[in-house]
């Protein structure tokens, strides 16, 4: 018999064959190896528990995102231990050897970890936010209004982003792992609504969740513009170099308001947080597709691993 539903801050990523599941105690990483289910489980240590200031509202958001995008990458990577290579993969290069000798493999693989978080964020700001503008910025040669100009550098972003999504859910692999998404978010309501963990009670469940995070990049997207729309219509700045320098100066805030708006919203159920929660559970479309039984067996055992044993602890 079904308990009464609730919401948990559980929340997963999908990986290559596999879900990382993130309690608020610790994480599990399961992973369909060649030879059957390889579990990780590990304990939770934030830095904002060592240092409380880095849980204070709008600071919280970017130390969350770090925190997150680190956890991720080191998930990725150990999902992709299992994954099955191409015959004849090419040995290592020299300098690879050569890193692999002077850093050691835990050296080695915290370097790798750090470069992949920075490519990510370089890539994803660069991409949504950076190009945009400089593109828009050609609107000056036809107009000098900045609302024209901040219209189109808002109707780029959303363009670049959505193209983006669009395409990558078309490759195969992706669409495989987005699968797996799917399999977190069915995990997940099943959770929420207090019934037993079973494949046929998650497989009826929806896959789009109205608190799934991969709807965090579409409402920073959003919040930027609203920002920058402010900002550069009180203070033109008409240098677009300049203008990418503060659009990069106030990514924090960005991330920071996005965070507490992601809380409340995900907190809440009334008309108003509902239609807010719309683009994002819009956008999951393409980021989130059916499972197989399989995959659902595997977000199931994740789920399982991450569960207080205090009951409540992981109320929303």
């Amino acid at each position: 018999m079904a308990e009464k539903q609730f919401k948990t801050t559980i929340g997963g990523q999908a990986l290559i064959e596999g879900i990382l599941m993130r309690g608020p105690e610790k994480q599990c990483i399961v992973v369909r190896g060649p030879e059957g289910l390889v579990i990780r489980e590990e304990e939770l240590r934030l830095i904002r528990d060592r240092y409380p200031i880095l849980g204070l509202p709008l600071i919280r958001g970017s130390v969350t995102f770090i925190d997150s995008m680190v956890k991720g990458v080191k998930a990725l990577m150990f999902s992709a231990d299992y994954f099955p290579e191409e015959a004849g993969t090419e040995e290592p290069s020299r300098f690879e050897k050569w890193l692999d000798k002077k850093l050691g493999n835990e050296k080695m693989e915290k370097l790798l970890i750090g470069f992949s978080v920075v490519l990510a964020v370089c890539f994803s700001v660069g991409l949504f936010m950076l190009l945009p503008t400089f593109l828009a910025s050609f609107v000056e040669k036809v107009t000098g209004s900045v609302l024209v100009r901040n219209l189109a550098d808002a109707v780029l972003r959303i363009a670049i982003f959505m193209a983006y999504m669009i395409a990558v859910s078309r490759m195969k692999d992706i669409r495989r792992t987005f699968s797996y998404h799917g399999a977190e978010h069915k995990t997940i309501f099943c959770y929420e609504k207090g019934l037993e963990l079973t494949v046929e009670n998650v497989r009826v469940q929806p896959k789009h969740h109205p608190r799934c995070g991969t709807s965090f990049l579409l409402i920073v997207i959003v919040v930027a513009i609203l920002i920058n729309t402010i900002i550069f219509s009180l203070f033109p700045v008409d240098n677009v170099f300049l203008r990418m320098l503060v659009q990069l100066l106030l990514l924090p805030l960005v991330v920071g308001i996005t965070y507490e708006f992601n809380r409340y919203v995900g907190g809440h159920d009334n008309p108003v947080t509902g239609f807010l929660a719309r683009p994002g559970l819009w956008m999951q479309n393409f980021t989130t597709f059916e499972p197989d039984d399989s995959m659902m067996e595997v977000a199931i055992e994740a789920m399982k691993r991450v569960i207080p044993a205090e009951e409540g602890k992981d109320q929303w």
